[in-house]
């Protein structure tokens, strides 16, 4: 069974109730169960992280190595200012899929750039909640894949 890291950053704590018109209402809470039943159909397991800390987000994927196969990451506002993320997610090697809940393309220019996508297997944004569940999905295929090269 693969284990993966799902891991939040900033201000995701406060979805539900912050800026709905962009993040939808469903809670974190709600998201993590929706993942826990998307991971539970594709025989893995998942490890909830958030944190509004840098600091923390980095030890998080630091301390992933030898105990999960891959990430899901939802930087928040990190992903357009944390080279430490970055640095981080290079030095592990974990598979690290970025994931948003709006279209970062589609919003204020700085959104636009990412820190985290150059060294992520792949980026899903703009698909709301579901985006963490194409996220799983994806990185169980590409660990998949991987276990069979």
């Amino acid at each position: 069974m693969s284990s993966i890291l799902v891991l939040n950053g900033p201000n995701l704590n406060l979805l539900g109730s912050r800026e709905t018109g962009i993040y939808g209402s469903a809670t974190l809470e709600d998201i993590r169960q929706s993942c826990e039943a998307c991971a539970s159909g594709l025989n893995m397991a998942l490890d909830w992280k958030q944190s509004n800390h840098e600091g923390s987000l980095v030890d998080a994927i630091q301390s992933a190595v030898g105990v999960h196969d891959g990430v899901i990451l939802n930087a928040g506002a990190y992903t357009h200012t944390s080279i430490a993320l970055t640095d981080a997610i290079r030095a592990t090697r974990l598979p690290v899929v970025e994931v948003h809940l709006s279209n970062i393309f589609d919003r204020e220019p700085f959104r636009a750039h990412s820190y985290i996508s150059p060294v992520a297997i792949g980026i899903i944004c703009g698909f709301g909640t579901v985006g963490y569940e194409l996220a799983i999905t994806a990185l169980a295929r590409h660990l998949e894949q991987a276990e069979q090269a």
